[in-house]
């Protein structure tokens, strides 16, 4: 049985849009994954104290026959693997960040893994491009449309510019 998937993509070190396109591709090669939608890219403020560059984000819906640990265990190696990820700063800068979101409608808390995303519902650079792909998708703990949630967001100085129309 396929369940759809939603994933974050995050980079600001090198080309940050290549970055997402080679992401989009890595994801699109796991065994039992199928990319079915992307997101436009967009420009955004980094979260934290920490100075850095602004990121490129993007969100990409998939259809996969693989558990939500399993996914995530996926995930993980990409960014270690392929973008050579190196966790020294928390919230620091990175060339790929790859955040599981949503894994259709379960709700997971473990150690190493929650599902929900337990930010999601307070980060406006997820929410934007989550909303462009699916604006009706249901927040399972919260019960409201992310459009909703978008909607409901506090007004902050958080950059959210379209950068790129979807490619997909």
């Amino acid at each position: 049985m396929e369940t759809e998937a939603y994933i974050a993509l995050g980079s600001n070190l090198g080309n940050r849009e290549l970055n997402l396109l080679r992401a989009v591709a890595e994801v699109g090669r796991v065994p039992d994954c199928r990319v079915t939608a992307l997101s436009s890219f967009y420009e955004t403020s980094p979260v934290g104290n920490v100075n850095q560059d602004l990121f490129c984000n993007a969100v990409l819906r998939i259809s996969t026959r693989l558990d939500a640990r399993s996914l995530l265990t996926r995930l993980l190696r990409i960014e270690n693997e392929t973008f050579k990820r190196v966790r020294t700063v928390h919230q620091g800068p990175r060339s790929m960040d790859l955040d599981l979101l949503l894994y259709g409608d379960s709700v997971i808390n473990e150690e190493d893994l929650v599902v929900p995303h337990p930010r999601l519902a307070e980060r406006r650079f997820v929410l934007q491009p989550l909303c462009e792909i699916a604006p009706d998708l249901l927040h399972p703990l919260i019960g409201k449309s992310m459009c909703e949630i978008l909607a409901a967001l506090k007004s902050d100085e958080s950059v959210v510019k379209l950068l790129r129309e979807e490619l997909v």
